[in-house]
């Protein structure tokens, strides 16, 4: 009954018509080439407001650095003209922003048929519970808390329920419209299902781990990116601003919660919150690692986009005291990823690497004693962006599948 109940709460949730369109909005790239290109667009972003993609925030942006920020259609116009006038070099990736968030989807009536898709809430959910009801000796399913609007928060736990003893907890899916994150993490669990038995490697990973899996930590954002606005971040939860909604996840967690890199103000995109561990999605989360520390010798998580891979510390410019170790295991998944289809990625500490994080799940799970903590950027490097499409996800699979099991070697071996 319980289990009924939960597809008939999801099923009305995604009853939603979506709202906000995107038309003729635009995705531009930038390369700054001087301080002086550099001060222009960090103008335009005081004077305009831009919704940077990359980096986060218009003070990050640095000269050589590759910029992609979106601009609604009236304002696009006016940047065009303004970089043009500057003899700034510019691209625009996406002339139609939601043309680009339609093209993610495979065409015809196949499009929800395997895992090579996109998947709402309600398929994420009842793929989960039937996981664990069809594999029962290698999966079982766990309700760690509840989301602010009521939505169950599950997690997968895959591995040889006999035999494994240490854990890896593997997080996707905190920043909503990031879905290449929950898509991965399907990808994982179907594939370790899959193989187990058949690939000699994997056989021996469930054999000794049990993989925390986490599809979706952000399930309210989630459903909101797939119902009202794609470009949705945070959580869904009202903040002391009546016009602005959610907390960033991935900046509420107890660590450096109020550095430096502090952002406070409730309607920006990395709103840590009004105190740490103030959402309930990052409690749950907090309590379900601090219950289970004692076996869990990694944490993972997954974000996009940009092809990095990332460990602490994000929230200060020291290196990690088995920064050494980090670094080896870092570079040695990287190189696996690549043989396979040849894709890039850099590896390195968030600080240095990109830019100053506080209040990170990844650096929040390091202090707390869990040393192999590691943050994947999936792809692409900005062509797509938060709109990867579905025919990319196969090879983002395939490819990460090879990072994570040279990740989880190092803790059997």
């Amino acid at each position: 009954m319980k289990l009924i109940l939960l597809f008939c709460y999801i099923a009305v949730s995604l009853s939603v018509p979506r709202g906000r369109r995107f038309d003729n909005e635009k995705l531009f790239h930038v390369t700054p080439k001087s301080d002086d290109e550099v001060k222009f667009i960090k103008h335009l972003d005081t004077t305009m407001k831009l919704d940077f993609w990359k980096p986060k925030y218009g003070h990050h942006v640095t000269p050589k650095t590759k910029v992609s920020f979106h601009a609604d259609a009236q304002q696009s116009k006016l940047i065009e003209a303004l970089l043009t006038q500057e003899r700034i070099e510019y691209r625009i990736v996406f002339h139609d922003l939601q043309k680009a968030i339609e093209n993610q989807f495979t065409k015809g009536s196949e499009r929800k048929k395997g895992f090579s898709h996109y998947h709402d809430w309600n398929e994420i959910a009842m793929w989960a519970y039937s996981v664990s009801l069809n594999k029962p000796k290698l999966a079982s399913i766990v309700q760690i808390g509840e989301t602010y609007e009521g939505r169950p928060m599950l997690v997968l736990k895959i591995g040889n329920q006999k035999s494994a003893k240490k854990g890896v907890f593997i997080e996707c899916g905190i920043h909503a419209r990031e879905w290449i994150s929950p898509a991965f993490c399907q990808c994982f669990v179907n594939e370790a299902i899959r193989t187990y038995g058949k690939d000699k490697a994997m056989t021996k990973l469930l054999d000794s781990l049990i993989f925390h899996v986490l599809p979706v930590f952000n399930i309210d954002g989630y459903v909101f990116t797939w119902t009202t606005d794609r470009l949705w971040r945070k959580n869904r939860a009202p903040t002391f601003i009546d016009k602005c909604f959610g907390t960033d996840l991935n900046r509420n967690f107890n660590i450096s919660w109020n550095g430096i890199h502090f952002d406070d103000e409730p309607c920006s995109e990395a709103y840590a919150g009004n105190a740490p561990e103030s959402a309930p999605e990052t409690q749950a989360v907090t309590t379900y690692i601090r219950n289970n520390l004692s076996s869990l010798k990694a944490f993972i998580s997954f974000h996009s986009f940009s092809q990095l891979l990332l460990y602490p510390y994000g929230y200060k410019d020291e290196e990690a005291p088995n920064h050494k170790k980090l670094d080896q295991i870092a570079k040695s998944a990287v190189k696996a990823l690549h043989s396979l289809y040849n894709t890039s990625y850099t590896s390195g500490p968030t600080f240095s690497t990109i830019y100053p994080v506080c209040g990170s799940s990844v650096d929040w799970a390091y202090d707390e004693g869990i040393k192999y903590s590691f943050v994947f950027e999936l792809p692409d490097e900005g062509d797509y962006g938060f709109m990867l499409p579905e025919h990319e996800i196969e090879q983002t699979c395939q490819e990460t599948m090879l990072a994570m099991k040279q990740i989880a070697s190092y803790l059997i071996d």
